[in-house]
């Protein structure tokens, strides 16, 4: 299945401020899932939002609805949960 993909407002303003490389690198692997949830992708439990995409160090968290990823937040590892 072929999913569109947004970024929240918040999402592209941290992007922004991250080193090119890193950002690069997320922006990479989120346009990966628009092709069948590609990559290391895994279903949280009891936490919002819904699904995880691990991107080294990285993790992004979004939401699925139909056939929209909707990308809600970047955290380091760290802080992520």
């Amino acid at each position: 299945m072929k999913y569109r993909i947004r970024y929240a407002e918040s999402v592209v303003k941290q992007l922004a401020k991250m080193s090119p490389d890193v950002a690069r690198r997320i922006r990479s692997k989120v346009e990966r899932l628009a092709d069948d949830l590609a990559g290391d992708v895994k279903r949280l439990t009891n936490y919002s939002p819904e699904y995880r995409l691990r991107v080294g160090d990285w993790r992004v968290l979004f939401n699925i609805v139909g056939d929209l990823i909707s990308i809600e937040r970047i955290s380091h590892r760290s802080d992520a949960y």
